[in-house]
């Protein structure tokens, strides 16, 4: 896949597209609020200017990506376009699919598959037995890379520096009781992660559940992704993840190495 090359995003300012900016901006505030907003509370989310707001909503309107009723905004299901075209043009959904559906057959619990986005993990395939309650997770989902397992396992491809600047760099709020924020610790976890080839986490990252992850590589050893299995405490040990699940996984993400590019 062309990249643009680092020198010429750093050097030319004048490529920066300070609108398209701001409008996105906008876009993701959506998100800070479950209900419609005004444009003065989405002006004041995004920090622009109720005029600047005002003529971006005007435009997403007028594109179908945003709704309006009286003094109230909405994002319309034509934002999902954007999400579309992201999930068909990426190589890891369209081949590990098929792979994630095979180990949750067999192990007869959620598979998934995440990528990292900065700080995060998002989730963004995923298959699940018929009898198993999703818990939540689905494609989109964000969680903080630093207390999941799909994270770990994909941050043990930096070095030991990289590492721990990252995680002093990162948010590491906990987000349940068992949530482990001390950076050294976390830097150890990932490193032990790193030299047994799998990272499990046990409700650090979700309250009553525990995951198994393994990093996906794609054909030059490079780590691309991660695929986990997760469960319920009450039904699966981490004894039992590693030994039945573990193999799964890993079986699953060398098969396809050859096949990402």
């Amino acid at each position: 896949m062309p990249k643009l090359k680092r020198e010429a995003r750093e050097d030319r300012a004048t490529d920066f597209v300070e609108s398209l900016d701001r409008g996105l901006r906008l876009l993701q505030n959506f998100a800070a609020s479950g209900e419609p907003m005004s444009l003065s509370d989405l002006a004041r989310a995004a920090e622009l200017p109720r005029a600047t707001a005002r003529r971006i909503l005007f435009t997403l309107e007028r594109r179908g990506y945003v709704s309006s009723e009286g003094k109230l905004f909405a994002l319309t299901p034509h934002v999902l376009t954007l999400a579309a075209s992201y999930l068909r043009s990426n190589q890891l959904t369209t081949v590990l699919q098929p792979v994630l559906d095979r180990i949750s057959a067999e192990a007869q619990e959620i598979s998934s598959l995440a990528v990292l986005d900065r700080y995060d993990v998002v989730f963004i395939a995923r298959s699940s037995p018929m009898r198993v309650f999703s818990g939540g997770i689905d494609i989109g989902y964000r969680l903080p890379a630093f207390c999941t397992s799909v994270g770990r396992a994909m941050l043990g491809q930096l070095s030991d520096d990289e590492l721990a600047a990252k995680l002093r760099a990162m948010p590491r709020k906990a987000v349940t009781p068992q949530t482990v924020t001390n950076p050294d610790r976390v830097l150890a976890a990932i490193k032990n992660d790193r030299a047994r080839g799998y990272s499990l986490v046990d409700r650090e990252a979700e309250p009553h559940f525990r995951s198994i992850s393994v990093p996906v590589h794609r054909y030059d050893n490079v780590i691309i992704g991660a695929i986990n299995i997760g469960a319920h405490v009450d039904r699966i040990s981490t004894d039992e993840m590693i030994e039945r699940f573990l193999p799964l996984l890993r079986q699953g993400a060398e098969s396809v190495r050859s096949q990402l590019l």
